[in-house]
């Protein structure tokens, strides 16, 4: 269980700068930290820093996309819940999953929708919660 002072990060990468905006309010209201990244690369640069406890990927961005981000973080060993967004098919869908995302959202979504996402992914790594992120 996190104490009070260890507010979870909760990293959203999108393009899409109101859409990072609107995520990241919603997320200060819940009671989360947010770090909003306009690209996977630039993500995948401050990983190297600090990893989030989550992380919000959009499916669609410019450079590397979602699944492609999703499958470098677990070449790296980094074993961040993802949740998945995206506005394409099943297939997008299927990918996500198998590749180790926990949740992937259809948008629009709502903002409750996200937070209990949000919620679910923070309580399955719980578990790990003793170890250091990201070995």
């Amino acid at each position: 269980m996190r104490s009070a002072n260890d507010v979870p990060i909760i990293a959203v990468v999108d393009d899409d700068e109101a859409v990072q905006v609107s995520i990241s309010s919603l997320l200060h209201s819940a009671g989360y930290r947010s770090e909003a990244y306009r690209s996977a690369e630039v993500f995948l640069d401050a990983c190297a820093m600090q990893l989030p406890d989550c992380a919000i990927l959009d499916f669609r961005l410019p450079g590397l996309n979602g699944l492609e981000l999703q499958r470098m973080l677990s070449e790296f060993g980094h074993s961040i819940p993802i949740i998945m967004v995206s506005a394409y098919d099943d297939r997008v869908r299927t990918k996500a999953l198998e590749q180790g995302a926990l949740i992937v959202l259809g948008k629009p979504f709502s903002g409750e929708t996200l937070l209990a996402a949000i919620r679910s992914a923070l309580e399955s790594s719980e578990p790990e919660s003793g170890q250091e992120k990201g070995t």
